[in-house]
């Protein structure tokens, strides 16, 4: 087929899959039982209590744009889309934001995402004890825990990262899966398309990513992946959020203490 052909399906392919497939495949909310679980789970692996999802950005790399390509340059060198990914302890991605250019950092494109809003109106409304984990580059609020800065090693913090960390990083073997089930998406290579059909690209492969993962379709070994490394974005510290500041640290200090 000729490409002017297959970009033209690929485009309506496109755009009938996000609006159909993604709002069935990829959604934020669970149960009480579904919530249980996952902290359950979750718990097991270094004993975190309240996780229900881990929170990550990746790169995804692209072609520079014609219009406003300088936005999309990010501090690694390359264009791109940061993609902010949420996943669950089944490493279904229960959130994918691919909307924003790669200049923009990981706690950037989590203040504008309507997945902060929305924890935050949870939490308003009465919701405690259930969060999310996400690494240093994002800020730490009470629904988002985050790791302690500058700890010595061998402290009650240290171990409180140790904990975090090996909790976290099931987002970045879902990332490591994702593109590796769909390698348009690895760093290797890069999407020669639109800023806007990368992002539909990001969101009907995150959907396909969940169907796979529940009708249990070619089964892939995360642990074999070789995953991005997040020192960078680790080294950068971010504030927390002025209105819930004593508050979030003091449900990251009470997490501590059960330790």
């Amino acid at each position: 087929m000729g490409q002017s052909t297959v970009s033209k399906s690929l485009s309506h392919f496109l755009e009938v899959m996000q609006r159909k497939l993604c709002p069935e495949w990829i959604k934020f909310d669970q149960s009480e039982e579904e919530k249980i679980q996952a902290k359950q789970e979750f718990y097991v692996k270094a004993s975190f209590p309240g996780v229900i999802m881990c929170v990550d950005g990746t790169h995804i790399k692209i072609v520079k744009p014609s219009e406003e390509g300088f936005l999309y340059y990010n501090r690694k060198g390359f264009y791109s889309i940061n993609a902010m990914v949420v996943c669950d302890n089944r490493m279904r991605i229960k959130s994918i934001d691919a909307r924003y250019p790669g200049c923009n950092h990981d706690s950037h494109v989590w203040g504008l995402s309507k997945l902060r809003s929305h924890m935050e109106r949870r939490y308003r409304e009465g919701e405690r004890n259930a969060w999310l984990l996400g690494d240093a580059g994002y800020p730490l609020q009470p629904w988002l825990m985050t790791p302690y800065r500058s700890v010595s090693q061998g402290s009650p913090q240290s171990n409180y990262n140790m904990r975090h960390s090996t909790t976290r990083n099931i987002v970045e073997r879902t990332i490591g899966v994702l593109k590796n089930r769909f390698r348009c998406l690895l760093g290797a290579r890069e999407l020669h398309y639109s800023p806007q059909k990368v992002s539909q690209i990001i969101n009907v492969a995150s959907a396909l990513h969940n169907i796979c993962i529940y009708y249990k379709v070619g089964d892939l070994n995360a642990n074999e992946f070789n995953f991005e490394s997040r020192q960078e974005e680790e080294e950068e510290e971010q504030s927390s959020d002025p209105d819930y500041t004593s508050i979030a640290n003091r449900i990251r200090d009470n997490i501590l203490a059960t330790f």
